[in-house]
């Protein structure tokens, strides 16, 4: 059933609009799950509605809703979530084998090489992290299962954008908004065009510098059986221990050979 009209998202992007496809009331609930975060993990009920972009009442009925459901907790002026909001996340964790298959390859790869390795899928115009293994605080957030970061200026983000159809990835870029974060990101659409496209017929990515300054950063493509980009793999370092040179010239094989394993793994599996 076509979605006839539009609604706005609270950050101001046009929605679909109520119907038959599209339960707003449930909308309006992952929007205030995802108005807690690691800058607000405690808020008082006018934050959510800000943060949320609903009215007060309509917060306070999803707030209550969660808390009754056990998702949300209040001392009476703010309201946290509780563990029991990991079940969402792990649900997708628990239904996807791949995981399960990669995380001993994982930590065989940050042995081996000396340097944090995470895992990553594409979701919209960023990457979200589905498994990470650290060995050392590299960046200054806090990077944990669940995290995103954008896609354009990021190892894994290219490589998942370089598995994509290549008008996909335009359009993709093209809504990215790129935008400097450090005085390396390179934020030229064309110039990002062009990387991508080398990141494909090479078939892994590095990227000197362009999330934080001194993080490098370097990922390779995990593919389904039949082909298919469909999550990144990648190891990461400060440039002040590991250059950008010693890292592809030193970790770039074991790099490749862990994320074939996976994918040799994952192609192994039934559907």
């Amino acid at each position: 059933m076509a979605i006839a009209a539009s609604s706005s998202r609270p950050d101001g992007r046009p929605g679909p609009a109520p119907g038959d496809s599209y339960v707003q009331s449930f909308a309006r609930g992952l929007e205030v799950i995802r108005s807690f975060s690691a800058q607000a993990p405690r808020q008082t009920l006018s934050e959510v509605a800000e943060r949320s972009g609903l009215s007060r009442a309509g917060a306070r009925r999803i707030l209550l809703t969660l808390q009754t459901l056990g998702y949300v907790v209040s001392d009476g002026k703010y309201f946290s979530l509780t563990p029991r909001i990991l079940d969402l996340g792990f649900a997708y964790l628990s239904s996807m084998p791949i995981w399960n298959l990669a995380e001993p390859v994982m930590s065989s790869l940050t042995r081996q090489v000396g340097e944090s390795c995470s895992a990553a899928v594409l979701e919209g115009t960023d990457i979200v992290y589905v498994l990470r293994v650290s060995t050392h605080k590299i960046m200054s957030i806090t990077l944990g299962i669940g995290s995103r970061l954008p896609a354009y200026c990021t190892s894994m983000g290219r490589v998942l954008l370089a598995g994509l159809p290549e008008e996909e990835t335009l359009a993709c870029l093209q809504s990215s908004r790129p935008e400097p974060l450090t005085r390396h990101t390179v934020t030229d659409l064309e110039a990002l065009r062009l990387k991508i496209a080398q990141t494909r017929r090479q078939g892994w990515c590095l990227v000197n510098q362009e999330l934080e300054e001194g993080l490098v950063s370097m990922a390779a493509p995990i593919h389904d059986r039949l082909g298919r980009t469909v999550a990144a793999l990648n190891i990461s370092g400060q440039a002040n221990r590991t250059s950008a040179k010693v890292m592809q010239e030193n970790m770039l094989p074991a790099l490749l050979a862990a994320a074939q394993m996976i994918s040799r793994l994952l192609g192994a599996q039934r559907n």
